[in-house]
C-alpha cells in the first residue's frame, strides 16, 4: 500500500501534471524536494546506531594482553629454607627475573546503576534535538515559497493590467488615426499616444521576462512545474494565532528533555557497579609461586570472581555539573521567552498590515470607478477639442495606476495573511 501511495504522489508531483499549482501544493513539494529533508533519515539511523552501540555495554567485555618484564628483584626462598632443601636433595632454582604472560580478561556487568539506560536516553534526546533543528530549517522553506509565489501572482496581475492598458491606448490610437485622417487631430497627438503604447509594450516585455525567471526559480525550488499560480481565496486564507506549534519551540522542548536525561546520567554515575570477571593467562610465573620456583616452565592459570566497584569521584564535580545543566535549562527557557516576544511583535505588525490593506482595498473599487469615468470623459473632451492628448494620456495612466494599486493591495494583503499563518504555524 505504501508503494502505491508513493507512486501516486510521485505522479502527482511530476512535471507532466497540470502546471496550475496552489500555494499549499508548492509548499509541500518544496519541503519534499529540499535536500535537507534527507537529514531526517540520516539522524534517525545515526541515533539507532548510537543506541545499539550503547546497548552492547551489557555484552561480555573481552580484552587480550601480552607482556614481558625484567625485574630488579623477585620473590625468593629464605637462605635457611634453601639450605635445608638442598641438604634434602631438592634443587630450588627460584624465580627468574625475566617474566612473560599472554592472557585474556573477560568481564560481565550485572548491575550498572542505570548508566547504560541513561546513556541511551541521552542519545535519543540528542537525536530529537538535531531532528527538531532540521525541522526549523525545512519550515523556513515555506517563507521562501511564499515570497516567490506571491511575487509571481503580482507579476501576473501587472501583466494582465498591462494588456488592458495596451487595449485602451490602442483604441485611443485608432481614434486619433481616424481624426488625423479627417484633419481634426494633429500628427503629434497621434505620435504621443503611439509612443505611450509602445512604452507600455516594452514594460510588458520586461514583466514577462521577470515572470519567466521567477517561474523557473519556483519550479526548480519545488521540484515540479509551476506556470499558473492559483490566487488563494481571501476567505480561506484567514490565519489563527497558534504560536505553540512553531518548530523553534520544539527545539527548546527537546533541549529541556535532553537536560533531564543528562541529570539522570549524573545520578547513575554515583551508583555502584556489580559484575563478574574471569582472567586466564599462559606464562611464567603462574599463580603457583612455589611450583614456579622449582621449575622454570610456562603454565596455564585462571581466576574467576565477582567485583563490586563504587567510584565516588563523580561527587567532586557533581555540584558544578548539576549547575551547568540548570544553566542549560535557564538558557533554553530564555530562548523561549525571546522567541515568543519577537513572534508576538511580528504578529502584531502583520495584523496591523492586514487591517491597513483591508482599509485600502475598501476604497480601491470606488477610486477605479471614478478614474474610469474621468478617463472616458477625457476621451470625449479630446474628441471635441477641449483638452489635448497629454491630458488624456495622464488620465489613462491614472486609471491604470489605480487598478495596479488595487491588485497590489489585494496581493499584499494575501501575502501578509499567509505570512501570519507562517508566523503562527497554522
Amino acid at each position: 500500500m505504501r508503494r502505491v501511495l508513493l507512486i501516486l504522489f510521485t505522479f502527482l508531483c511530476s512535471p507532466f501534471t497540470s502546471p496550475a499549482q496552489t500555494l499549499e501544493t508548492c509548499q509541500q513539494a518544496a519541503e519534499q524536494n529540499y535536500p535537507l529533508i534527507r537529514q531526517y533519515d540520516l539522524i534517525g539511523k545515526t541515533t539507532d546506531l548510537t543506541v545499539a552501540n550503547i546497548q552492547k555495554g551489557w555484552l561480555p567485555q573481552i580484552s587480550a594482553s601480552a607482556q614481558a618484564t625484567l625485574q630488579s628483584d623477585v620473590t625468593a626462598w629464605p637462605d635457611e629454607m634453601k639450605t635445608m632443601l638442598n641438604t634434602m636433595g631438592v634443587d630450588v632454582k627460584g624465580l627468574k627475573k625475566d617474566q612473560y604472560r599472554v592472557g585474556i580478561d573477560v568481564s560481565q556487568t550485572l548491575y550498572d546503576g542505570g548508566m547504560i539506560s541513561s546513556q541511551k536516553a541521552m542519545a535519543r534526546q540528542q537525536g530529537e534535538v538535531e531532528a527538531a533543528q532540521t525541522e526549523v530549517t525545512i519550515y523556513q522553506v515555506r517563507q521562501r515559497v511564499n515570497e516567490m509565489y506571491f511575487g509571481l501572482l503580482l507579476l501576473d496581475e501587472q501583466i494582465r493590467l498591462n494588456a488592458d492598458l495596451q487595449e485602451v491606448l490602442s483604441a485611443s490610437e485608432k481614434k486619433l488615426a481616424s481624426m488625423l485622417k479627417n484633419g481634426t487631430a494633429a500628427e503629434s497627438d497621434y505620435n504621443t499616444v503611439r509612443a505611450e503604447r509602445l512604452n507600455v509594450v516594452q514594460q510588458a516585455t520586461s514583466l514577462n521576462s521577470q515572470r519567466q525567471t521567477l517561474t523557473r526559480l519556483l519550479s526548480t525550488f519545488c521540484g515540479l512545474e509551476v506556470k499558473v499560480p492559483v490566487k488563494p481565496v481571501l476567505s480561506a486564507a484567514v490565519a489563527q494565532q497558534q504560536t505553540e506549534q512553531r518548530p523553534e519551540l520544539k527545539v527548546i522542548d527537546a533541549r529541556l528533555r535532553l537536560a533531564d536525561a543528562q541529570e539522570k546520567a549524573l545520578n547513575a554515575a554515583l551508583m555502584p557497579r556489580l559484575g563478574l570477571f574471569a582472567q586466564g593467562f599462559y606464562g611464567y610465573p603462574g599463580l603457583n609461586m612455589f611450583e614456579d620456583m622449582m621449575r622454570h616452565q610456562w603454565s596455564l592459570n585462571g581466576i574467576v570472581g565477582a567485583r563490586l566497584t563504587w567510584n565516588i569521584g563523580a561527587l567532586y564535580t557533581r555540584k558544578n555539573d548539576k549547575a551547568k545543566i540548570q544553566l542549560q535549562r535557564d538558557l533554553a527557557e530564555n530562548q523561549r521567552d525571546v522567541f515568543l516576544f519577537n513572534n508576538s511583535l511580528e504578529q502584531t505588525q502583520q495584523n496591523e498590515d492586514i487591517a491597513r490593506y483591508r482599509q485600502l482595498a475598501a476604497d480601491d473599487e470606488e477610486i477605479i470607478t471614478l478614474r474610469n469615468a474621468v478617463r472616458k470623459a477625457a476621451e470625449s473632451k479630446l474628441a471635441h477639442g477641449i483638452i489635448d492628448v497629454n491630458d488624456l494620456v495622464r488620465e489613462i495612466n491614472a486609471e491604470n495606476s489605480a487598478r495596479v494599486q488595487q491588485s497590489l493591495h489585494e496581493i499584499q494583503m494575501l501575502k501578509e495573511i499567509y505570512d501570519l499563518r507562517y508566523t503562527t504555524n497554522n
